[in-house]
């Protein structure tokens, strides 16, 4: 497994932009699949974005294609997720994950995954 830490979230207004990061440890990172979910109280853990190990495969839901952009650098252990034209409904913790073998629609589930960072807090004001 591969230790996930998440930072970069905070307030935003309505219609602004942030860019969150996750730092992995371990050498097999660049053999991972990454995804970030969210979770806003009193609701279930959402699948928001997804990378396959070398970024040749993107999936995203649709509720926020077209305004958020998961990307990695393998060389630095990282996976970033860029969020724009945030919405009000978009406030929750935002978790990083890990996979060595996620794939495809599988990317969608939660129970996919198996290596969890400990969430950062995203909060857009209206």
């Amino acid at each position: 497994q591969v230790q996930l830490v998440e930072s970069g979230g905070g307030l935003v207004q309505a219609g602004g932009s942030l860019r969150l990061s996750c730092a992995a440890s371990g050498r097999t990172f660049r053999s991972y699949s990454m995804g970030w979910f969210r979770q806003a109280p009193g609701k279930e853990r959402e699948f928001v974005a997804a990378i396959s190990w070398n970024g040749g495969s993107l999936y995203a839901n649709d509720s926020v294609k077209g305004r958020f952009t998961i990307s990695r650098v393998n060389a630095k252990n990282m996976v970033y997720l860029q969020m724009n034209s945030l919405k009000p409904e978009e406030t929750a913790v935002y978790y990083c994950a890990a996979d060595p073998t996620v794939a495809g629609i599988g990317s969608f589930l939660k129970e996919s995954w198996s290596s969890w960072g400990q969430g950062t807090q995203v909060t857009v004001s209206s």
